[in-house]
């Protein structure tokens, strides 16, 4: 194994106050798995009591899914059906078996060391049933990384434990050892999963995840997942990281990417390697599931001459659009139905860095769409023009309709009592929780995660936990999100919550103020996800139902970003976090002993 995976960076960051490690006895307990029966999502309600709407809260109409009928799914179950109210039980288990090995790749055709699971690129997708349960079992076999699971996007209802998150909500899985996740698919649509350890996802510790389930809109094949992400061709994420960080101290940004990977492949820029290939059959529709996993790139993407019929955003299920490109902030995914309806031929699809969003990658991404019975061939296709602004499309309207609350927010928000120009996380005891970001906040202890706070009945968090109390249980919540003026990197920054989604009420330039920015905000059927992005030198207000008990981390899902800090953790009715078992604190001890004695493991970032 190379040297450079024994050693993590130096980590630039303002505080240099490590989180306090405590013994490996202060761990009595750990969490245990999903209830064995589901109970219906708690009503949030604000302090007004306005419920959180449904579209449905009753049976729905008996149908079966197919390619006229993807609105229907069964069993009383449609796409009326809020999934937030209800979801199947369909009692099947989807039972996966994963190990991580250190080894070598490439990709685009330079070979590198890479961290695979079970030895390919991207790892195993994962394919499930709305209402499913999903294991996945996973043995660490890397020499000198623990690890942790994080499936992107999963709710995680009762199941906080298996949200996959070292120093949140669990130890690292240490080398040797092996563990399994089980979590309920309460969800359909697309995501993906990934290491939440340092930036380790960047070696290779990456797959996708396919929910079935009913459709805005009719298809006739479905070509699964479609994953693009940025790839550094030349060096470990890890060697990567330290290039960045020396670069941040002396007021830099970081090196760019060298190559953008379309579903694990491309050509490299000295022509090696291979483009990937997809075949279409004419005169059908093909739902693509384009996800983006990058480390640091926001990626445009569109195919020749077929427009992107779009119907989903994340996993939230939306009114159907066309549209002739996108734009990805990582970890967000677009479902769309591409119409196999031209000249029969070879085209090209396109994932190019979007420079506006402070993107640098120094290769594209392509790869070839071909029609059946056509001999492949490197297209000769025109793309589009490529919009040059760094902006969400306006055309995200929920499938199912929701009125937000507002009297709250306006009542509030004008005696918030905090400065949004300083950086830090507070909240006013009520709705509202405000929280001015730069790169250093957040820096967790692997040893002592949040669940054993909680499990333990502390709240003695250390301070660079940067945990946040949500003050009432089952009512709205209202995050205004500002960039720091003083932010050492003022870009874009796509920040993700676990354990929710969210509304997206509005967005703008400057610091927020309280008076003249309210009468911006969308309280009507706003766009909904679980990425978005934070405008440079700006702010986002965003708003979802405090209604899922657990520790929950919201961050920024540039690698290098959060590995600096850029995160934070909020706690949720933790007297209703689900009950421990041995299997959790056996992980932990497993930890504490692998790492209080390997005499070449040192922690120097934030962990995440």
């Amino acid at each position: 194994m190379h040297i450079s995976q024994l050693f993590y960076s130096a980590l630039f960051v303002a505080s240099t106050a490590l989180a306090k490690r405590l013994p490996a006895d202060h761990i009595l307990w750990g969490p245990g798995g999903p209830p064995s029966t589901l109970v219906q999502r708690q009503v949030a309600t604000s302090v007004a009591a306005a419920p959180v709407p449904s579209a449905s809260k009753t049976a729905d109409r008996g149908c079966s899914n197919g390619p006229l009928t993807r609105s229907c799914w069964g069993n009383g179950f449609s796409i009326s059906t809020d999934f937030d109210e209800k979801w199947p039980d369909t009692g099947k288990v989807r039972s996966y078996n994963m190990e991580i090995t250190n080894t070598t790749c490439a990709p685009d055709g330079i070979s590198r060391t890479c961290l695979l699971i079970n030895g390919q690129y991207p790892g195993p997708t994962i394919v499930a049933d709305w209402g499913d349960t999903i294991q996945v079992t996973l043995k660490n076999s890397m020499q000198a990384n623990g690890t942790g699971f994080h499936w992107h996007g999963i709710r995680q209802l009762g199941s906080n434990s298996e949200d996959g998150v070292p120093g949140v909500t669990e130890c690292p899985l240490a080398p040797g050892q092996t563990k399994t996740y089980t979590f309920k698919a309460t969800q359909y649509g697309t995501s993906w999963y990934h290491s939440h350890y340092s930036v380790q996802y960047g070696d290779g510790v990456v797959g996708t995840m396919q929910i079935n389930g009913p459709a805005t809109a009719n298809y006739d094949i479905d070509l699964g997942p479609y994953p693009v992400t940025d790839w550094m061709s030349n060096k470990t994420m890890f060697q990567f990281l330290s290039i960045s960080n020396s670069s941040l101290q002396t007021g830099q940004g970081p090196p760019p990417g060298d190559n953008i990977l379309i579903n694990g492949t491309n050509v490299n820029a000295q022509g090696g390697g291979k483009y990937g290939q997809v075949t279409l059959t004419p005169g059908k529709k093909h739902r693509l599931r384009i996800i983006n996993t990058s480390v640091e790139a926001a990626i445009r993407v569109s195919l020749d001459g077929h427009p992107f019929q779009v119907i989903t955003n994340d996993f939230v299920p939306i009114k159907p659009f066309f549209t002739s490109q996108l734009l990805m902030a990582i970890g967000q995914r677009y479902d769309v139905i591409i119409t196999a309806n031209q000249t029969t031929g070879n085209f090209w699809f396109r994932a190019e860095p979007a420079t506006d969003c402070a993107t640098a990658v120094s290769h594209s991404g392509k790869s070839i769409f071909t029609y059946a019975g056509t001999t492949l061939a490197n297209p000769t296709s025109t793309g589009v023009t490529f919009e040059t602004t760094c902006v969400e499309p306006t055309t995200l309207v929920p499938w199912w309709p929701s009125t937000i609350p507002s009297a709250d927010f306006a009542s509030q928000v004008s005696s918030m009592p905090v400065d949004l120009a300083i950086p830090g996380v507070g909240t006013n005891n009520q709705n509202i929780v405000a929280w001015t970001v730069n790169l250093t906040a957040i820096n967790i202890d692997w040893e002592q995660p949040t669940l054993a706070y909680i499990g333990n009945k502390s709240t003695d968090y250390p301070t660079t936990y940067n945990v946040l109390s949500l003050p009432t249980e089952g009512i709205w919540t209202y995050w205004i999100i500002q960039q720091a003026p003083d932010s050492p990197v003022q870009i874009p920054h796509p920040l993700h919550l676990h354990g929710h989604d969210f509304w997206i009420l509005g967005r703008g330039d400057g610091v927020f103020d309280t008076k003249s920015n309210l009468t911006s905000l969308n309280f009507n059927n706003p766009p909904r996800r679980d990425v978005t992005f934070l405008p440079a030198s700006g702010w986002v207000v965003i708003t979802f139902p405090t209604d899922n008990p657990g520790a929950w981390l919201m961050h920024c899902h540039i690698a290098t970003h959060i590995s600096a800090g850029l995160g934070v953790q909020f706690l949720e009715a933790t007297d209703k976090v689900a009950a421990p078992n041995s299997a959790w604190s056996n992980t932990c001890a497993q930890w504490d002993s692998y790492y209080n004695n390997s005499p070449i493991y040192v922690k120097d970032d934030s962990g995440l």
